[in-house]
């Protein structure tokens, strides 16, 4: 029973599952960026496709 109530006040597995949270929150941003920045590129090396 002592290491349940242990258990359960432990905070560290808090901690982790917040950094885990902001982490995929990083790669989310970072997907959306680099979606963007793909097309933008595409665009450009078509653009310059076309013209040669």
């Amino acid at each position: 029973m002592t290491k349940f109530i242990k258990l359960i006040r432990d905070s560290r597995g808090a901690t982790a599952i917040e950094y885990g949270l902001i982490a995929a929150l990083i790669a989310v941003a970072a997907i959306a960026a680099m979606e963007s920045v793909g097309s933008k590129l595409g665009t450009t090396f078509n653009n310059v496709s076309n013209e040669l």
